[in-house]
């Protein structure tokens, strides 16, 4: 998602709520391009405390209120030390977005050296790898930057103390809280692009997500010509438009993170119709950025984490599947066996018929019938003689699918085995998660114990819902807390669901002795089945379900495995919104 001008304008807005007329008490710079400035402001006659981030970092330039601080270093940079000069005790006077633009100007009032009262303009420019913090005369002349722009760096425009603050260059965009009717028309609608294009491409802080969204509210296929729209068409995304910048006039704002298969998607300071209701609605702007990015964060280092133990699953996946293809195919080579047995018994009993040196016979099979069947031979040999060289090949035939079928079991039973530590990689939240399933590896068999000091993490738990009726569900994130799930901790009535047939969690619905649970829950713990399962892309997923006193553990099975002879099923997506999962976790149930 881009830090759009929507973006923007809605924490401009808060950042005015919570800052103006507050007083800058601290200025850190915890990063070389990061500043920390922390603001104290009379709030319903309380001194309220909020802390605001700057950040022009080229990878992902970033503006919010936290309530976290950070630890700065032991000297401060030159940059911060200008700021705590002029500033470090000024009032904050305004928060400005200049041209809704990705800009935002603070206004700063303090006294000089002879008590005269100032201003001076800290300006973040949030804008990809050109992003920057400015710090500005009340005259425009610049006093200093986080990162200095020579004439080396851009041709364009200098960021250097002394020199004349330049807002960033024009785009040929329109200002959209400015732009007339006409204008809209004539820049959006005479463009051959889609909709959504022609939107972004004509219009300042619009972003491809926004631009979307706004022709999705239209009902207008977003794909379609811009240029080739009809005026019906062009007049309900001009509403659609106009209703957008009403809510960015009068702060009627619904930040929002919109989730795909459990992880943000996306994030906006509008309400995103076009994603659905798989959102997360928030009160604060701010509140959405941590969120998104942290939980993003997170997601992406523990995919990064966790992609060494995912190729060495992979692979012994992969090995374990052309095992059981050779198996198989070893297999299916013995389905003639019982064929010789019976051209063995049949030529043992009618051989006195059969002239010498003939290269087939014919008789009755008296194990279909008496229909008449061709028996091959080897004309070099009796009857009796080919006889027992059919008994010797269906022995033979015997003993390797007596050998295979074994193989085949046990192969089966691995690869099914590896499929579910494969889909236990897909659900890890923590290090001690990627920890639980290397060590269960390691215990298995599977991979080698590391050296070196062992590293004593958080203790990895199930995940914890709880069901609408208030019944408390657990799903087990791997095979050996499936195992402890449903083997130890489940209770006989407990209710078990497992996605049928395919690798997933153990899904435990505590029932507290009860018989006459409500449908809705059982919905609900079918559904947390079917999506901690590898059939979570899938429309639908059978599930299917039982009591906890049905299930069964094979001796020497592997870590995870149960068999129920005894069970009901049910269809249902794996949509899971909606289920209330409190934080923190239990450990125990």
């Amino acid at each position: 998602m881009a830090f759009d001008g929507l973006t923007i304008a809605a924490l401009v807005s808060e950042f005015n709520k919570y800052l103006t007329d507050g007083r800058i008490t601290k200025i850190g710079q915890p990063e070389a391009d990061e500043l920390l400035i922390t603001v104290k402001k009379n709030m319903d006659g309380e001194n309220k405390q909020s802390r605001l981030v700057l950040s022009a970092s080229g990878g992902l330039p970033l503006a919010y209120l936290t309530d976290k601080n950070k630890e700065n270093p032991m000297t401060a940079p030159g940059f911060c030390m200008l700021l705590r000069k002029h500033i470090g005790s000024g009032r904050i006077k305004a928060v400005t977005q200049p041209g809704f633009e990705r800009v935002i100007d603070i206004t700063v009032e303090h006294l000089d050296e002879l008590g005269d009262l100032k201003e001076k303009h800290l300006i973040a420019e949030l804008m990809g790898k050109h992003s920057n913090i400015i710090f500005t005369d009340d005259s425009g002349m610049i006093l200093d930057s986080i990162k200095h722009v020579s004439h080396l760096i851009s041709s364009v425009r200098e960021v250097l103390p002394g020199r004349k603050y330049e807002a960033p260059p024009a785009q040929d965009k329109s200002n959209p809280l400015d732009v007339s009717r006409n204008e809209f028309f004539e820049r959006v609608f005479t463009k051959a692009l889609p909709c959504a294009k022609a939107i972004y491409t004509s219009l300042t802080g619009i972003s491809p997500v926004i631009a979307e969204e706004m022709v999705f509210r239209s009902g207008v296929d977003v794909e379609r010509s811009a240029a080739e729209l009809d005026e019906e068409d062009r007049e309900l995304i001009y509403a659609s438009f106009l209703k957008l910048m009403f809510a960015v006039e009068t702060g009627g704002y619904e930040p929002c993170i919109v989730y795909e298969n459990g992880e943000p998607a996306e994030y906006a300071a509008v309400r995103l119709v076009s994603y659905g209701e798989d959102a997360k609605s928030y009160d604060s702007m701010s509140s959405v950025i941590q969120d998104y990015y942290r939980e993003k964060n997170t997601s992406s280092r523990m995919k990064q984490r966790s992609s060494e133990l995912r190729k060495q699953v992979s692979i012994l996946v992969d090995r374990a599947a052309k095992k059981l293809d050779v198996q198989m195919k070893e297999l299916k080579s013995t389905e003639k066996r019982d064929k010789y047995r019976v051209y063995g018994e049949l030529l043992t009993t009618y051989g006195y018929s059969v002239p010498a040196g003939a290269s087939e016979t014919e008789v009755e099979n008296y194990y279909d019938e008496g229909r008449l069947i061709k028996i091959p031979l080897d004309k070099t040999l009796s009857a009796m003689d080919n006889a027992k060289k059919y008994f010797a090949r269906y022995n033979k035939l015997k003993r390797t699918f007596d050998a295979c079928s074994e193989l085949v079991e046990e192969t089966a039973s691995e690869l099914l085995y590896l499929r579910s530590v494969k889909t236990s990689l897909d659900f890890v939240q923590s290090e001690a998660d990627i920890d639980e399933i290397r060590e269960e590896l390691i215990a298995n068999g599977y991979s080698k114990a590391r050296t070196g000091k062992k590293i004593r993490r958080e203790k990895s738990v199930p995940l914890h819902y709880i069901s609408t009726d208030g019944y408390d569900i657990y799903v087990g994130k791997n095979n050996i807390q499936n195992e402890e799930l449903s083997m130890k901790q489940a209770q006989g009535n407990d209710l078990w669901f497992h996605a049928k047939q395919m690798p997933g969690s153990h899904v435990i619905l505590k029932t507290g002795g009860k018989t006459d649970i409500p449908d809705r829950a059982y919905e609900e713990a079918a559904r947390l089945a079917a999506y901690y399962s590898s059939g979570r892309q899938a429309p639908k997923v059978e599930v299917d379900y039982t009591e906890k006193k049905n299930l069964k553990k094979p001796p020497h099975s592997h870590p995870g495995y149960v068999i129920y002879h005894t069970n009901y099923s049910m269809t249902i997506e794996p949509d899971i919104k909606g289920i209330v999962q409190p934080s923190p976790n239990k450990s125990t149930i």
